[in-house]
Order: structure tokens, then C-alpha cells, then sequence
């Protein structure tokens, strides 16, 4: 089973005053990025890997989904997701990524936010997704970047002008990675670009479009902490069809 970190109070409490956790989708600077890789929602049937407090399969519905499955390890987090709101073509379920099982051709499209890299087995994984999706049927999700999660010491080093830079290493050595974040003992997968392509690929996705995270002028001219985000790619994006 994979590590249930977002059901440990501190954790809990760390997360869920982050500005994605109390904005939502518009408080995650990389949502329109990921948007703009989705398919028209109007009557898609759609599961939602990771889904944590529902903000997707809820604006999923608004925007005209048939029925969206949300799937997430945290009882926490569902807690939360059940609690915004009812509609009865919204499932919330509790699922582990790691032993994921779903129907045959049952979606048009699998969506997935920060939740692949606290999965250990991403081969399997995506054969479960690309057998679940209809033919045709479309993957979209985001990762943390590799390039993000492969130092020994994830952080910044600030040079004596004070430049920021995000010194690398392990990057070729695959696995497990564990960081002290809100709580201790943080489990991380760390895989590169190429392997997450590549397991796509052996999976049967055909890979329709990736984009490594950077915030736009705009983006940065409303928030200029952003800024920093110009120096290493934080997020990985990825659209995928079956």
C-alpha cells in the first residue's frame, strides 16, 4: 500500500492551507496549463486519480462531464471533497494508485494532479489507465518535475549576489525519495522525463503533449514569487491518448 501521508494531522493541517487547498483550481498556478491539455468535458464519463478535495470533478460536472469518479487514498482529503457538496453523477471512493483496479473501456478521459509521483509502480499503473479508458479516450495529468525531485537535499542555493539555483544530482538514479515536508518521512518516486514517456508509450499511449511548468508574464506580474519558478521546471504536464 502506498503511503497514506495527507491522513497525518500535521500533514493534513500543512496541506490544507495552501493556497490550491483553500483556492482551488485557480489557486494552482499550473491549472491552465493543464486545461488547455483537456479534451471538451460535455459528456465525458471521467476518473480522477488523486482527487483530493474533488476542486476538478466538480468543475469537471460544471463544465458538463456525465459522471466523474473520484479516487483518492485519503479519507481526510474525501472527507473534505463529500463535504463541499453533493450530485449524484459524482462518486467519491477511497483507492491505493499502487493496486489500482478499474472496469474495461469505461472512461473517455483519466485526469491526474500531483498524485504519480507518491506512486511507486507507474508501469502498472498506466496499463490499468489505458485499459480503463475507451478507445480514443484521453490521459492528462501532472507530476512534480523530476529535475524537482532528484536531489539528495531538495532546495535552493544562494549564491553570494543572491542568485538562486537548484543544484541537481541522482538524477539518473531512479526511486524512491524521502523529504521533510509539513511532516517527516515524506515518500516520493522519483523517475525521469524519458522513463515517464517511455512507460507511457509501453502502455499503448500515444503521447500528444508535454510541457515542463513555467508561469506566464502574467502570472508572475500578479505574483512575483513566482519568479523563481523561471529558474527549474516544478511541475511536469503530460497529455496522453489510448
Amino acid at each position: 500500500m502506498a503511503q497514506n501521508i495527507y491522513d497525518r494531522p500535521d500533514f493534513f493541517e500543512g496541506y490544507s492551507r495552501l493556497g490550491r487547498s483553500i483556492e482551488g483550481l485557480d489557486g494552482a498556478p499550473e491549472w491552465p496549463a493543464l486545461r488547455a491539455m483537456l479534451p471538451d468535458i460535455d459528456g465525458l464519463s471521467i476518473v480522477d486519480l488523486g482527487c483530493g478535495f474533488g476542486w476538478f470533478c466538480r468543475w469537471a460536472r460544471l463544465h458538463g462531464a456525465r459522471e466523474v469518479l473520484g479516487l483518492d487514498l485519503s479519507e481526510r482529503m474525501l472527507a473534505g471533497a463529500r463535504a463541499a457538496g453533493s450530485d449524484e453523477a459524482v462518486t467519491y471512493r477511497r483507492a491505493d494508485l499502487d493496486e489500482l483496479s478499474l472496469p474495461k473501456a469505461r472512461f473517455d478521459l483519466a485526469y491526474s494532479s500531483l498524485a504519480l509521483h507518491y506512486v511507486s509502480d507507474a508501469a502498472r499503473l498506466f496499463a490499468t489507465i489505458h485499459q480503463a479508458l475507451a478507445p480514443g479516450g484521453t490521459f492528462v495529468f501532472s507530476t512534480e518535475h523530476p529535475i524537482y525531485m532528484a536531489p539528495t537535499n531538495p532546495g535552493w542555493s544562494v549564491d553570494a549576489k543572491g542568485r538562486k539555483t537548484w543544484p541537481v544530482d541522482r538524477y539518473l538514479v531512479e526511486g524512491p525519495r524521502t523529504t521533510d515536508w509539513f511532516t517527516k518521512g515524506v515518500v516520493k518516486y522519483h523517475r525521469t522525463v524519458g522513463t515517464t514517456l517511455n512507460l507511457l508509450i509501453q502502455a499503448g499511449f500515444t503521447i500528444g503533449h508535454v510541457e515542463e511548468f513555467r508561469p506566464t508574464d502574467e502570472q508572475i506580474a500578479a505574483r512575483p514569487e513566482l519568479a523563481e519558478e523561471l529558474e527549474r521546471p516544478m511541475f511536469l504536464l503530460v497529455q496522453a491518448r489510448r
